[in-house]
This record gives structure tokens, C-alpha cells and sequence, in this order.
């Protein structure tokens, strides 16, 4: 069975269209679009389900085209979480047939940044919309040692905003990027903090960021998504082409009234102290420049999925996933049912490729 569905139609790409938080069209720079390509393909066996991310994030600096999916052996649909809205591209498949879904998604970036210093564009925060990235989630606690721990922090602060520079230097500070750490981690920051071991990857480090910034009153969510460029400011370790079916990224984002969302990413300048040049010292002048850039900035060689959490796969036989950022994939053997590890592609057999499409 072949289908094709369209998430979304109508790309205004207009330089001239109004940039948000009060900069000018230009400062955002130009509009680049890509085309992300993700099949997954398993071994035959019992009836299975397969899910798969499908952009949701419609933004001043991320605009979707489309999203196409298709399966020569299941039936698919492209549904949205309840909750957060992240599109998931769903397929069942059953038994003696070999389970085969691919999807492509074109969509346009261009790069972010929010001028602190302006006077903001009155930008309003909904009072549904605070409460959902207010609450506390299953990895992502805001009592206990998170919220003494982001109380301790913060105690100096005045505003919302030298509250979240405050977090955003604390972890810069004291985390590390762990390169044993699978995939881009769990995102237990409870956990993080009571056995005082800092060290992981974005799915950690900016979550422990999000929860810290909520446990002090301060709107943040994680931003889930996946790299789809390399890096044009001079950053090999921030940047993923061609193959990028291990190149999944997750950001954050706080709210700050009269700004709206403001995007950081602590974990990326762990990323680069560990990995550009061979591993640099916190003081040296390329981390300098990307821990400045990052609070307030994102380069758009980046595709951004969605920002959910506890995500209840659709017809799912196992429980929530903590993020949506890869495929993932049950299959039914012997009257049991099993999740497929997401972070292993290549048992796994998914592969996930993008291109930049010149216009």
C-alpha cells in the first residue's frame, strides 16, 4: 500500500516577510531548504508497528513544505500527538511480510537569533500554553534536589533573564559531554543530580537546563530534532550532511515576556570543548565564541520535530517514550511484544539522509 500525505502546504520564503522578536528580516539570514529522507526497513517476522518523527514545528525560522510517506506492505497514517502536536508517521504491519516505511520531509530554515538588548515585540505567553511547559514530566521533575538545585543557582538573580543566564553558565561550568553516553541520552535529571554525575549528551544537558529553568517559575521546553548541514561557522562538531541517521539533536528554549522564545543550547558547547580541534579548555577563543552564540542564537542546520514529551505512540503495546527524536519500531514474537532499540540504526536498519535543495 502506497500513500502520500501533506503536512503542510503554502511556504512563504519572502525575505521581506516580518522577522520575529523585533530584528530585521536580513540579521535572521537567508532561507535554505532541505529535504530529509528516513527509511526504515525490518526483518521479516511477526506483526509489527513502526513510528516515525514527522515535523511539526511551523516557525519564523523553520517553515514545512511537506511530508510524504509511503509503505509497499503496510498501512500508514500521518497522526499528531494530543498533547504537543509532534506529527508521527504511524505503520502496521503484519505477520510474513517484511515491514518496509520510508518518509520525506522538505522544509525551510533559516537562522535564529533574539536581540536581548531590543525592546522585544510584546510577545505573549498563553496561560495553557505556560501551565504545559511549567509541568513537571515523567524525566523531568521540578520538586526535590532539582528545584534546591535551580533555587541555589539562581538565588542572585533578578530577572527571568539573569535567571536563565544563570543556568545556562551553570551548566556550561559544571557538566560534560560523555561520549560513552548512547545516543543523545536519556534526560534523567533527577537522576543526574543525585548521583552528582554530570556528564551526557544534548538529550541530558539541555534537559537538565529545561528542568531547572521550570523549577524556578521560568516557561522552557526541549526542542527534539535532528542535524542536517555542517556548520558554516567554522564548527566541524556542529554540523551532520548526507548520512545523518546518528546525527539526532535536541535544543532548548525559554520564554521571556516582551521576547518570547529564546533559544540556547549549553550541551553544544560541552560538544565543542570535547570534540573541535581534537578537545579545547573552557577558556579557549572558539568555545568562548559558541558559549556566547548559544544563548540567544541557533545556526539552522538543524531540523526541529517537535517538543514533546511522555509521547504515547499511537497503538503502541508499550509505554510512553520520554522524546520523540527517532524512529521507533515493536514487533510481535511468540506472544510477546518488543520495542526495537532506536539508538542502534544498523540492527535496527533504519537510515535517515538529507540534502539542501537549491531554489
Amino acid at each position: 500500500m502506497d500513500r502520500r500525505s501533506f503536512l503542510k502546504t503554502g511556504l512563504a520564503l519572502s525575505a521581506a516577510g516580518v522577522a520575529p522578536f523585533g530584528l530585521a528580516a536580513a540579521e535572521q539570514g537567508p532561507w535554505r531548504t532541505f529535504e530529509v529522507t528516513t527509511r526504515v526497513e525490518l526483518q521479516e517476522g511477526g506483526p509489527s508497528r513502526v513510528w516515525i518523527p514527522a515535523p511539526s514545528v511551523d516557525t519564523d525560522y523553520q517553515k514545512l513544505v511537506d511530508t510524504r510517506y509511503s509503505s509497499p506492505s503496510g498501512t500508514v497514517q500521518l497522526v499528531q500527538d494530543p498533547v504537543y502536536g509532534a506529527g508521527i508517521v504511524a505503520a502496521q504491519f503484519g505477520g510474513g511480510v517484511r515491514p518496509v516505511l520510508e518518509t520525506t520531509s522538505r522544509f525551510a530554515t533559516r537562522d535564529r537569533a533574539v536581540n536581548l538588548d531590543g525592546p522585544g515585540s510584546g510577545a505573549v505567553l498563553s496561560e495553557a500554553e505556560r501551565a504545559k511547559y511549567l509541568a513537571a514530566t515523567e524525566l523531568l521533575p521540578t520538586d526535590g534536589i532539582v528545584r534546591t538545585t535551580a533555587l541555589d543557582i539562581t538565588k542572585n538573580a533578578k530577572t527571568d533573564l539573569d535567571r536563565a543566564h544563570a543556568v545556562y553558565e551553570w551548566i556550561v561550568e559544571n557538566t560534560q559531554r560523555d561520549p560513552k553516553v548512547r545516543g543523545c541520552g536519556v534526560g534523567d535529571i533527577r537522576a543526574m543530580l543525585e548521583s552528582n554525575n554530570l556528564g551526557g549528551k544534548c538529550g541530558d544537558l539541555n534537559a537538565l537546563f529545561v528542568g531547572l529553568m521550570r523549577a524556578v517559575g521560568v516557561p522552557a521546553r526541549d526542542v527534539y530534532g535532528i542535524r542536517v548541514a555542517d556548520s558554516k561557522l567554522g564548527y566541524k562538531s556542529l554540523g551532520k550532511s548526507g548520512d545523518i541517521s546518528k546525527a539526532q539533536h535536541c535544543r532548548a528554549e525559554f520564554w521571556l515576556a516582551g521576547h518570547g522564545w529564546v533559544p540556547v543550547d549549553p550541551a553544544d558547547v560541552r560538544k565543542v570543548v570535547l570534540e573541535e580541534n581534537g578537545g579545547l579548555p573552557l577558556n579557549d577563543a572558539k568555545v568562548e565564541a559558541a558559549r556566547k552564540r548559544l544563548f540567544g542564537s541557533w545556526e539552522m542546520n538543524w531540523l526541529a520535530y517537535n517538543y514533546a514529551h511522555d509521547v504515547k505512540l499511537p497503538g503502541a503495546a508499550r509505554g510512553p517514550v520520554g522524546f520523540f527524536m527517532y524512529p521507533n519500531a515493536e514487533v510481535a514474537e511468540m506472544g510477546r511484544v518488543s520495542r526495537i532499540d532506536s539508538l542502534d540504526p544498523e540492527n535496527f536498519r533504519y537510515t535517515i539522509t538529507a540534502r539542501e535543495i537549491i531554489v
